[in-house]
């Protein structure tokens, strides 16, 4: 298990490790890094490109799936795996689901939205109530980041329900995989990639404006300066 620091720029720093949940978890927070969220790994794809590792490579994110027998399915930005991640990571290494108590189910659906598993269509981001909820303010930007590289839906894949309510974790997939949401994936026990962000500049002012190597490729294209945007890039990563 090794960390690697991936993004070190100003505002925000990302780490990942391939490791079980639980201790991928420990070792990102030792370090000063919290889980990434779904909303948070889409402006890292827009800010960073398609072909950056964030964007070529899935890992699992804060949210959760819950699933609960005769309610449904539901996607929630409160997954008891994140605050049970020993005791559910250890439900998985013996092949069993991490099961919910009322108490866990109560929290959890306090702030979720219904999940269907149906593709959504990029071009509707804005307007789809799962998109705005998952990816917020940039919910209408990535999804036209995802048309731009091909991708013109993005699939959501779950699992059945059973007697007891249980909840698996969220794994954001990569590019390669239509960026699908997956809350069928059921292995915390697994050499899984975890992704880790944390401010590296608090307090920094929020209209400072970032800019993309698609934004620079476009600006040079239409000034006639083609080929020296990965200079320019290098230059100002230092």
């Amino acid at each position: 298990m090794v960390l690697v620091k991936d993004i070190q720029q100003k505002g925000i720093s990302s780490a990942y490790i391939e490791a079980p949940f639980d201790k991928g978890k420990e070792i990102l927070e030792q370090e000063g890094y919290r889980i990434i969220s779904l909303e948070e790994n889409a402006k890292l794809r827009i800010q960073q490109g398609e072909s950056a590792f964030v964007s070529q490579n899935g890992n699992w994110t804060i949210e959760g799936v819950l699933y609960i027998l005769k309610k449904g399915k539901f996607l929630t930005k409160k997954s008891p795996i994140m605050t049970n991640a020993k005791q559910a990571t250890e439900c998985h290494r013996n092949g069993q689901d991490f099961y919910l108590n009322s108490e866990q189910v109560e929290q959890s659906l306090a702030d979720c939205v219904e999940f269907p598993s149906k593709s959504i269509p990029t071009d509707r981001f804005a307007e789809n109530e799962i998109t705005v909820y998952v990816f917020g303010n940039v919910a209408e930007d990535y999804g036209k980041f995802l048309k731009e590289v091909g991708i013109n839906k993005m699939p959501i894949y779950l699992t059945n329900l059973h007697d007891k309510p249980f909840v698996r974790q969220m794994w954001f997939g990569d590019l390669d995989g239509r960026s699908e949401l997956d809350g069928n994936y059921g292995d915390l026990g697994g050499d899984n990639r975890l992704l880790g962000v944390r401010n590296s500049a608090e307090g920094m002012q929020e209209n400072i404006e970032v800019y993309t190597l698609r934004d620079i490729q476009r600006a040079l294209k239409s000034t006639g300066l083609m080929g020296i945007e990965k200079l320019l890039v290098n230059e100002l990563k230092k």
